[in-house]
C-alpha cells in the first residue's frame, strides 16, 4: 500500500491557499472597476481583475492535481 507524500500535500494545500485568495481578489477588483468607471484607473483594476480570476481557474485546477498526485500518487506511463 502506498502512503501519502507529505511534503507534496503541504504543497498542495499551500497552493489551494493562493487558490482561495485569488478567487476571492478576482472577482472584488472587476467589480471595483465597474463601480468606478469614470475613474482613470479603471482599465488597470479591470485588467488586474480579469488576470486574477484567470489565475485563480489556472491554480485551482493545478492545487486539485497535486493533492490528488501526494495522495494517489503519479500516473505510470506504460
Amino acid at each position: 500500500m502506498r502512503r501519502t507524500d507529505k511534503e507534496l500535500l503541504v504543497k498542495g494545500i499551500k497552493s489551494l491557499g493562493y487558490t482561495v485568495i485569488a478567487m476571492f481578489l478576482g472577482p472584488f477588483l472587476i467589480y471595483e472597476a465597474f463601480k468606478n468607471q469614470g475613474h482613470p484607473f479603471y482599465y488597470p483594476v479591470l485588467i488586474l481583475g480579469i488576470i486574477c480570476a484567470i489565475l485563480a481557474i489556472y491554480l485551482g485546477f493545478r492545487s486539485v492535481g497535486i493533492v490528488m498526485d501526494a495522495v494517489f500518487g503519479k500516473k505510470q506511463k506504460n
